[in-house]
């Protein structure tokens, strides 16, 4: 059997350890471990538990029995994967690797693919669909103030039908999202205006949306986007590996919903965090003129930063001091001088604000700068010119750049 671009599938592993513990059929496991096996790649990269769920760390597994340690979610992982790639990876220039990658990954670790920073042959990129991450300390604090249970108790969460869902052994509790935000809680701000959901430009998505009837919690939805997908998901179920099923009309719509639901949240949100940014860039900037009065200049939004990868950092190559302003404030001249490599580039993956000790909203500063860019040249950072864009009919092209 020959997978092809565009392809759909339902799909769940016949590997029954992989299976059991892997998210929704284990496919995601399965296909990375069967490419290590194969030689097809040198290394999988994926996320693990660190201390416990709520501490995703990187990890690059070479022998193919420790791949299980990739399987599952784990939605407190808020770092991008493109980082490790890249920086420790030396952006498998003399590896090839498989990434399973959430959307903000996949659009970073291409950005970096085009800056000629992470070699495209030697990755296949396998997409996870992304509803949003949640930073780990402020989720415990709300598991256990307003879901009322011990962070310690919950084994599994996930966003259904609109409501954020913890389990634990004596059953689930549920909050809608949206209630949740408007108290400044659940998902990471980033991701909730995050507009690429599906990300398609993986070389394959997988998920569980759109998966229903006797499949539903069981299985994967697949899509193939390109021709390096399709040749390796072929040779997965041409080896038995995976059991696929043709997906049922009635769930692709599905799928395309929850998709569109979502893009329409995010942009309800993009058009709240934009909200009187009028003006040119410059003046967005002296708009949080207070919040980067507390710029202390400690560096860590350039460190966490996957897209600011120079061996040399121009804002160190005369000392650490000669930026004006000194260390206290830095005010925006620290920030405006990294703005000639953030400008095109920002995938808002969050990384940022996640680090930043004075909880400046340097994302959302970055966000709405690069749609400025995006409003004049069309840019899109993190999307190949051959990439389908994540919209459809519901969702225009306008309204998404």
């Amino acid at each position: 059997m020959s997978a092809k671009i565009n392809d759909m599938y339902y799909a769940y592993s016949a590997i029954e350890d992989i299976k059991e513990k892997g998210e929704y059929g284990g496919v995601v496991t399965t296909i990375m471990k069967y490419l290590l096996e194969e030689g097809i790649v040198d290394g999988v990269v994926g996320v693990t538990e660190g201390h416990d769920m709520y501490d995703g760390v990187p990890i690059l597994v070479t022998d193919p029995a420790d791949v299980i340690k990739t399987a599952g979610s784990v939605h407190c992982g808020t770092l991008n994967i493109a980082k490790f790639v890249s920086k420790y990876l030396d952006g498998a220039r003399d590896m090839k690797l498989a990434v399973a990658c959430k959307p903000c990954d996949a659009m970073t670790i291409r950005e970096l693919m085009k800056k000629g920073k992470i070699i495209e042959d030697n990755v296949i990129m396998i997409g996870v669909n992304c509803g949003g991450t949640f930073s780990p300390v402020p989720t415990m604090n709300m598991i256990r103030d307003v879901y009322e249970l011990d962070p310690k108790d919950v084994i599994k969460e996930e966003i259904s039908k609109g409501k954020l869902i913890m389990e634990t052994a004596d059953g689930e509790k549920g909050i809608a999202i949206g209630e949740l935000e408007e108290q400044g809680l659940g998902r990471r701000e980033n991701c909730q205006r995050c507009n690429l959901k599906i990300p398609s430009n993986a070389d394959m998505a997988l998920g569980n949306w759109g998966v229903i009837g006797d499949l539903a919690g069981k299985a994967t939805f697949i899509e193939v986007f390109t021709e390096k997908g399709a040749d390796a998901l072929g040779k997965v179920i041409d080896a038995g590996l995976i059991a696929t099923e043709e997906p049922l009309e009635k769930g692709i719509k599905i799928r395309e919903n929850i998709n569109n639901f979502m893009l329409k949240e995010s942009l309800e949100k993009k058009e709240v965090d934009y909200a009187g940014t009028t003006g040119d860039i410059i003046d967005v900037f002296h708009m949080y003129e207070d919040e980067f009065s507390k710029c202390m200049k400690c560096y860590g939004c350039r460190e966490a930063c996957p897209l600011c990868y120079c061996d040399d950092c121009c804002l160190e190559t005369e000392g650490p001091e000669w930026v004006p302003g000194g260390y206290t404030p830095a005010a925006p001249f620290f920030h405006l001088t990294r703005l000639v490599h953030m400008v095109d580039a920002c995938t808002n993956c969050g990384q940022c604000s996640e680090v930043c000790p004075c909880e400046i909203p340097v994302a959302k500063v970055w966000s709405i700068v690069n749609n400025k860019v995006r409003d004049i040249y069309g840019y899109i950072p993190g999307m190949g010119s051959d990439d389908p864009l994540p919209f459809t009919d519901h969702v225009s092209k306008a309204k998404w750049i």
